[in-house]
């Protein structure tokens, strides 16, 4: 005879970890303004009223997906710094930035980098999440590379031309503009 074990509920923080996982494919999908809190609450499976319990706001929400990103971000880029080839600041920036290229070919983490980007020109609290979090990834990278001003400076900018050329499928346009931009640029 089976006996029925009893029904476990989760936990408030298994919860909050479902909402955040969910929050990020919809906020990528419609962006922080496009995105209700009842749509994610609606693909988590539990009430608005609930995802207000864990987060009192839409704005809480997004900057815990933001920072969540963040953290992907930087487990990415430690990946990267351990599988460099030398300790030289170009090698561990290299490796760093293949990591990360591989990294934003998950187009909702991307996204949401984007989204985010986009509202904290006029969402003070996702400025903030959004400064918090490239002032620890930019202190990371520069201490885990050595690398100078310049090369730190440089390794943003191309990621920042890789978030271009993922964006628009770059690689399905074979243009003069586009060779440009993609010259020695690694996306996956």
């Amino acid at each position: 005879m089976k006996t029925e074990r009893p029904r476990q509920l989760s936990t408030a923080e298994e919860r909050r970890e479902t909402v955040l996982n969910t929050a990020i494919g919809a906020f990528a999908a419609k962006g922080y303004f496009g995105t209700t809190t009842n749509e994610v609450a609606r693909a988590a499976g539990i009430s608005q009223a609930y995802v207000y319990r864990l987060f009192p706001t839409k704005e809480a929400l997004f900057t815990a997906v933001v920072e969540r990103c963040f953290v992907r971000v930087r487990a990415a880029l430690e990946e990267g710094a351990a599988r460099a080839a030398g300790s030289a600041p170009d090698a561990v920036l290299s490796a760093m930035g293949d990591a990360y290229a591989r990294l934003i070919s998950d187009n909702d983490l991307m996204l949401v980098q984007l989204h985010a980007q986009a509202a904290a020109v006029s969402e003070p609290a996702v400025r903030e999440a959004v400064r918090a979090g490239y002032a620890r990834t930019v202190e990371y990278v520069r201490g885990a590379s050595g690398g100078g001003e310049e090369q730190v400076q440089s390794f943003f900018a191309v990621g920042m031309l890789c978030h271009l050329l993922v964006s628009l499928d770059a690689d399905s346009v074979d243009a003069p503009w586009t060779r440009t931009l993609a010259t020695g640029i690694r996306h996956h």
